[in-house]
């Protein structure tokens, strides 16, 4: 994969650089501003980008912005999302066009290797990657409770799983249930969540926006 990496501090983006390459892909430009890193994307259109929220000049959302801005000139442009911290509104930024190729992970997570690269994966391949723990975090707060409350703790399990960017063959492998069995819940909880089924619309990015939102 030919990807760009944008993160203002040095050791930080090095390491994501060495990284990488260590698996076998190409850091074909690197960036440490807001400025920089939207120069890059829309010069490089990269299979994918790693780009931390907070940048110079500003440190608040540069980072996020530039994203956002690309993702608006090239539609789809796969984007994994770095934050030091889980902002809500970040994640339900990035996935409010229902196209996909979206990651939101802690900066925390980028020593776990092989989960970083596969969420780099799964992004370059117009999926999501949502962080575990951000997960969590979010499936904990009193609103995204109330917002799912007419699912059953089974579609909740196979919803967590989804936003982390799993597949139902991979949600059955966790699960240990049978790929048609997660199949079924899936229709189950997008008609509980109102997500009908056309050509246009990514309903497991919607799946996954719907528990991000407040109601």
């Amino acid at each position: 994969m030919r990807i760009v990496v944008a993160e203002d501090l040095y050791l930080l983006r090095d390491g994501m650089v060495r990284l990488i390459e260590a698996f076998g892909h190409t850091v074909v430009a690197t960036a440490s501003t807001g400025e920089e890193t939207l120069a890059a994307l829309l010069s490089h259109r990269p299979d994918v980008a790693v780009v931390d929220v907070r940048m110079p000049p500003g440190q608040s959302d540069e980072g996020l912005r530039a994203a956002l801005a690309a993702r608006r000139e090239v539609p789809g442009l796969p984007i994994l999302i770095l934050s030091q911290h889980v902002e809500q509104l970040y994640a339900r930024e990035l996935l409010a066009d229902g196209v996909g190729g979206i990651g939101y992970f802690l900066k925390e997570s980028v020593f776990d290797a092989d989960q970083f690269m596969d969420a780099l994966e799964r992004v370059a391949a117009g999926g999501t990657a949502m962080d575990p723990q951000v997960i969590a975090r979010l499936l904990g707060s009193g609103s995204s409770q109330r917002l799912l409350d007419g699912l059953t703790p089974r579609e909740l399990d196979v919803l967590r799983l989804m936003a982390e960017g799993l597949s139902n063959q991979a949600i059955g492998g966790r699960l240990f249930l049978s790929e048609s069995a997660i199949g079924k819940y899936t229709t189950s909880l997008f008609g509980k969540l109102g997500l009908h089924d056309d050509d246009t619309t990514n309903r497991r990015v919607l799946a996954v926006l719907a528990y991000l939102n407040n109601p």
